[in-house]
């Protein structure tokens, strides 16, 4: 299992309707953990904040393995910002899609997102009680990728960080990205309260 999988079973144990995960939110943070496992194998190195793909080992994860591919091969390579904003794009879906299909999930109460219809909890594997495992022992990237993404049970300022300089960036990069993804959901918010007051009139 990849830390983006891990990831996304914690967020869908610990979540529940009343404190769903935000799905823009996970996303983010699943594109980080993929970033992650990505350097931890050696398939990519940080040149600042630039993403340079390297002549790693091929990911055996379907998923990690279409990370790679979408990586820019070329200079000026990919600053780590853009990266989480472009493939995290619907991400957390591609995700519950494939834990699916490898029977990881089953049918159940949890509701991960705000607006998902469908219901679906992690299934008793080995996958999830590794998760689990990673998740009691306070593993510090993935405590650090579920805080940013708002699981329930963790807090941002418990998060410890890594000793890794580019893990570093990329946990630091997922935080900001998250934080001016409230920031968008906010200033919409102001702006569709006051539209309506527009429409109510005096």
């Amino acid at each position: 299992m990849t830390t983006a999988k891990d990831l996304f079973i914690i967020a869908l144990h610990l979540g529940s309707p009343d404190r769903p995960v935000g799905q823009g939110d996970l996303s983010l943070a699943l594109a980080g953990a993929e970033l992650v496992d990505l350097v931890t194998a050696g398939a990519v190195s940080l040149d600042g904040d630039r993403i340079v793909p390297d002549r790693g080992p091929t990911a055996d994860d379907r998923l990690l393995a279409e990370a790679a591919a979408a990586l820019e091969g070329q200079t000026p390579y990919e600053r780590v910002e853009d990266w989480l904003w472009r493939r995290g794009r619907d991400l957390a879906d591609s995700y519950q899609a494939a834990l699916e299909e490898d029977g990881e999930l089953r049918p159940g109460r949890r509701g991960l997102f705000p607006s998902g219809a469908d219901r679906v909890e992690p299934a008793d594997t080995p996958s999830r009680r590794q998760a689990l495992d990673r998740w009691e022992v306070e593993e510090p990237v993935l405590v650090a990728l579920a805080s940013a993404a708002g699981v329930p049970g963790s807090r941002p300022e418990d998060a410890p960080g890594s000793g890794d300089e580019a893990v570093t960036t990329v946990l630091l990069a997922v935080g900001d990205a998250v934080m001016e993804l409230e920031a968008v959901r906010q200033r919409r918010a102001i702006e569709n309260a006051a539209f309506a007051n527009v429409w109510r009139g005096p």
